[in-house]
């Protein structure tokens, strides 16, 4: 009984956010992974000076993962939609994929309007949710449970073998 007991309270004393999972090292998931509890407020100077827009003053998740990428030499939703700050511009981004792996991005529905969404990297399942490793949840960079029955699309990047790309 006990042992059902603290994993319970750690989620309920999160706020429903979970702990980050094990990525592989050098990846954009572990990238962003170091940048979890950066709080909007908090930190706003950093995180404005490394998403390029004010994190309190617009939606700020896709610049997030762009801006992810981007540390990795990986082109962003930049690359394919000329709305790259709007989430769903990575539905038309890398390569669509049936079963995400951890560091694939997750695009999904959010609100009543059909450009609305949010987007983030697939760090777990939890049941019919997915863990999203992400920006601009909470106001801060953190991992949530999203419904799947929200979910849009599972995109994966696809390096090209010529290219070189930055690892940490």
């Amino acid at each position: 009984m006990f042992r059902y007991f603290i994993p319970i309270l750690i989620i309920f004393m999160s706020g429903c956010e979970f702990t980050v999972p094990e990525v592989p090292p050098g990846t954009p998931i572990h990238s962003a992974s170091e940048m979890v509890f950066m709080h909007e407020k908090t930190h706003r100077k950093e995180l404005k000076a490394f998403l390029g827009v004010d994190p309190v003053q617009y939606e700020w998740c896709a610049a997030f993962m762009n801006a992810i990428l981007k540390k990795h030499d990986i082109p962003g939703s930049e690359s394919v939609s000329e709305y790259p700050l709007m989430a769903r511009s990575f539905l038309d981004w890398g390569e669509t994929v049936n079963e995400p792996q951890i560091g694939d991005i997750l695009i999904f529905s959010r609100g009543n309007d059909g450009w609305q969404g949010h987007v983030g990297f697939y760090a777990g399942k939890s049941g019919n949710d997915y863990l999203v490793l992400g920006g601009n949840q909470n106001d801060k960079v953190s991992v949530m449970k999203y419904s799947g029955k929200r979910l849009l699309g599972i995109r994966r990047f696809i390096p090209d073998p010529d290219i070189s790309y930055k690892t940490f």
